[in-house]
C-alpha cells in the first residue's frame, strides 16, 4: 500500500518520516525545487535570514525528530523567554513566570487582581471572538497591553475577529481539563515559562525539512506539480508535470497510490479536489493573513526575543523579531508589516516597506538600521476567522486527507505533532485492511 504525500513542506516531510519508521510506502511529491513550504532560510550580504517562521519550540516531536536525523550538533537554543510590548511608547516586558507577574509594569495592581479572578469567570463560548473571551476572563487591561499583542501577534490577525471555535479550540479543551485558565499558566509560570525551549539551527530553520528531505530524498521528488488527481480502481492516479527546466525525466507522468494526503494551500486543494468533490471550492474562502518581512541590520544592545506592538500605538509594525540576539544572527531584526491590520500595506513597493520598518525601528529601539530583504507571505498565517465556517461545508473524498494549517494549528511543533499523529492513523488503517 502506497501513500501519495503532495507537498514537500515540514507536515509532508514529517508525515514521511514517521510512515518510513512504521515501514510503510510513500512518495512526496513537492513543485518547489527545494523543501520546506513556508519555512524558507538563507544568507543576504553574509546574514542569515529567515523568510517563514523565526523560531520553533524544541517540543517532544520535534527533539524525536533532531534525535532521528542526528541534528543535535546543529541545534541553537534562545535560553530564557524574553518578549516585549511596545505600549505607551516604552518597550516593557512580557511577564512569563510568578515573579515577572508581580513586577511587569504591563499592568496596574487593579488589572493584576482581575488577572487573578480568572477562576470565578463563566466558562469559554465557542461563538465569542477570542477578543471577547481574554477581555471577560482576564481584564480589559490585561487583553489590551499584554494577551490582545501576544496572541495577535502570533497570528498576524486581530482577536476581535477570531471566532473562539476556530482560534482557542486548544485553550477551550485547557480549561475543561483545569477547570479554568489560569490553574495551567500559574503551572507554566512556576515552572519558569516553557519546558520547550525556542530553538533554530546553525544555517535556520530550513534545516530541519532539508534533512529530512536528504533522509527520504529515494521518496521524494522535488520540482514535480501533481496537476491532477483522478480516480483509480482501488485508489488514484497523480498526475505529475517537471516545474525544473534542467529536468531530465519526461514532461509528465502518473503515480498510483492507494490514498492520498494534501498539505498543499487551500487554493491548491481546492484546484486538485475539484473533480474529486462538489464542496472543494469552500476551500477557497478561507482568509490569510498577508505579511510583509522586512529584515533589518542594526546595532543594538538589548536582550531577547523581541517585541509586539500594542494595537492602538499608532505604528504599522506589527512585531520585531531580535534575530541577533536570539540566535547571534549578526545584527540582524525581523519587522512584521501588514496583517489583518493593514493586509494592503502589503502592497506597498520594497522600498516604502523598507522605509517604514527602518523608522520605526529607529523610534522604538533608537537605533539606526540598513534593510537587507524585504519579501511577502500571502498564504502562511491562517486568519482562523470566521472564515473558517467554510470548513463545516466540505466533504472530504474517501482515503483523502488534508494535513495543513488551515485543517490544525499552525507553527512548525503542531505541524509535526499532526503529521505524527496521521501517520499512526494511516498505519493502524491498514492494519485492518490486512
Amino acid at each position: 500500500m502506497t501513500i501519495g504525500i503532495v507537498g514537500a513542506g515540514i507536515t509532508g516531510l514529517a508525515l514521511a518520516h514517521h510512515l518510513e519508521k512504521a515501514d510503510m510506502e510513500y512518495v512526496v511529491i513537492e513543485a518547489d525545487s527545494e523543501p520546506g513550504g513556508v519555512i524558507r532560510s538563507g544568507r543576504v550580504d553574509g546574514c542569515l535570514l529567515e523568510w517563514g517562521p523565526q523560531r520553533l519550540r524544541r517540543t517532544d516531536p520535534v527533539d524525536e525528530l533532531i534525535t532521528d536525523l542526528g541534528m543535535d550538533d546543529e541545534v541553537i537554543e534562545a535560553g530564557e523567554t524574553k518578549l516585549f510590548v511596545y505600549a505607551d511608547g516604552k518597550l516593557r516586558r512580557a511577564p512569563f513566570s510568578i515573579e515577572e507577574f508581580g513586577q511587569t509594569d504591563l499592568l496596574s495592581w487593579r488589572g493584576k487582581l482581575d488577572v487573578l479572578k480568572e477562576p470565578q469567570t463563566e466558562p469559554a463560548d465557542s461563538n465569542e471572538t477570542a477578543a471577547e473571551l481574554f477581555t471577560r476572563k482576564f481584564g480589559d487591561e490585561a487583553y489590551r497591553n499584554l494577551i490582545g499583542p501576544l496572541f495577535g501577534g502570533i497570528y498576524g490577525s486581530e482577536p476581535e475577529r477570531m471566532p473562539v471555535k476556530h482560534a482557542l479550540s486548544g485553550v477551550m479543551l485547557m480549561e475543561q481539563k483545569y477547570g479554568d485558565l489560569l490553574t495551567p499558566v500559574l503551572k507554566r509560570a512556576m515552572s519558569g515559562g516553557t519546558s520547550a525551549p525556542a530553538i533554530s539551527f546553525d544555517e535556520g530553520v530550513q534545516r530541519l525539512p532539508e534533512a529530512l528531505c536528504d533522509a527520504h530524498s529515494k521518496r521524494v521528488h522535488l520540482g514535480t506539480a501533481v496537476t491532477e488527481i483522478r480516480n483509480s480502481s482501488g485508489g488514484y492516479v497523480l498526475e505529475t508535470e517537471s516545474t525544473l527546466e534542467s529536468d531530465s525525466r519526461s514532461e509528465s507522468w502518473t503515480v498510483e497510490v492507494d490514498e492520498v494526503v494534501l498539505t498543499t494551500t487551500a487554493e491548491v486543494s481546492a484546484d486538485l479536489l475539484e473533480p474529486l468533490t462538489e464542496s472543494a471550492n469552500v476551500l477557497t474562502r478561507l482568509n490569510y493573513n498577508p505579511l510583509a518581512l522586512v529584515h533589518l541590520r542594526a546595532d543594538c544592545d538589548r536582550e531577547g526575543f523581541g517585541y509586539q506592538v500594542r494595537h492602538d500605538e499608532g505604528l504599522d509594525t506589527l512585531g520585531v523579531s531580535w534575530n541577533a540576539s536570539m540566535f547571534d544572527r549578526d545584527g540582524v531584526y525581523t519587522v512584521f508589516l501588514g496583517g489583518m491590520k493593514n493586509p494592503e500595506l502589503v502592497e506597498e513597493n520594497n522600498e516604502t516597506l523598507g522605509k517604514i520598518a527602518r523608522s520605526e525601528f529607529n523610534d522604538v529601539m533608537n537605533a539606526d538600521a540598513d534593510v537587507l530583504s524585504v519579501s511577502r507571505l500571502d498564504r502562511g498565517f491562517p486568519a482562523y476567522d470566521t472564515s473558517w465556517d467554510a470548513l463545516e461545508e466540505f466533504e472530504t473524498p474517501d482515503d483523502i486527507h488534508l494535513a495543513t494549517n488551515y485543517t490544525a494549528r499552525m507553527g512548525v511543533p503542531s505541524r509535526i505533532r499532526e503529521a505524527k499523529g496521521l501517520a499512526t492513523v494511516l498505519a493502524e488503517s491498514i492494519g485492518v485492511r490486512k
